[in-house]
């Protein structure tokens, strides 16, 4: 399966990919597209079943954490692009650490937002997949405001309509394939510098498991944002931007 995905951006200039979360598209990004592409070229992508990339079925069991990043890895195969730096909010920041992980010769650089190296329960995973299955994903939209952003969000109706867009089976695979990602015991193999960027008020990722992540990879800091839930870059890509910036202009691993 070829993710859908696009490039913004100088066309010779280092790649950057971007990895949304769960229940959004690549236009979760747009927000820091002005602050990336005057220096950067932006690779984005769509998860399984999310805006532009089809379902899952081309997966015998539904696919893991390892085909997503390992799709990552066929895009920039396609495009002949070679070491890049990775971005990702939630499920995308657990491709771009599974990432750094299975191909680390690829990832000179990684920011793992409002994400973790586990993800609650096996079974709350299954049960969503299984109502999303039975009723689609439109019932979710009221728990996922509240976990995606602070009380008063002006702007969370366009990115809930990313939610209720998304095709059932491809959400409910995406949600068994975070059921069974744990990479808590392989953090410290992780060889590329790292930014950890938490939500402040973020219930589903608190910053407690930004914690894990900068406390177990080697080369790790953090930020905590503050006024921001689960889509921090959403909330406050004031703040975003510039650490992400700042962490790709100072950290990205050249050999």
């Amino acid at each position: 399966m070829i993710l859908h995905h696009r490039f913004d951006g100088p066309p010779d200039a280092p790649v950057v990919v971007l990895g949304p979360s769960l229940g959004t598209t690549l236009d979760l990004w747009e927000p820091q597209l002005p602050a990336l592409t005057r220096t950067w070229r932006v690779l984005r992508y769509d998860l399984p079943g999310h805006g532009g990339s089809p379902a899952a079925s081309g997966f015998t069991r539904g696919p893991t954490v390892d085909d997503l990043a390992a799709g990552v890895l066929a895009l920039l195969d396609r495009h002949a692009v070679g070491t890049v730096a990775y971005a990702g909010v939630s499920l995308g920041g657990a491709v771009g650490t599974t990432l750094a992980l299975i191909a680390p010769d690829r990832v000179a650089s990684l920011v793992l937002c409002c994400t973790s190296a586990r993800f609650g329960t096996a079974e709350s995973w299954h049960e969503r997949a299984a109502l999303v299955r039975a009723e689609g994903t439109k019932p979710l939209a009221e728990a996922t405001r509240r976990r995606w952003f602070t009380a008063g969000f002006p702007d969370a109706e366009r990115y809930l309509d990313m939610l209720r867009g998304a095709d059932p089976e491809g959400y409910a695979a995406c949600c068994e394939a975070l059921a069974v990602f744990d990479v808590r015991d392989r953090l410290g193999d992780v060889r590329a510098p790292a930014l950890v960027i938490a939500g402040a008020e973020d219930p589903a990722t608190p910053p407690e498991h930004a914690e894990v992540l900068a406390r177990d990879i080697p080369e790790a800091e953090s930020l905590v944002v503050p006024g921001a839930a689960h889509l921090a870059t959403a909330e406050r890509p004031d703040v975003v931007n510039e650490a992400i910036r700042r962490h790709l202009t100072t950290r990205w691993r050249t050999a």
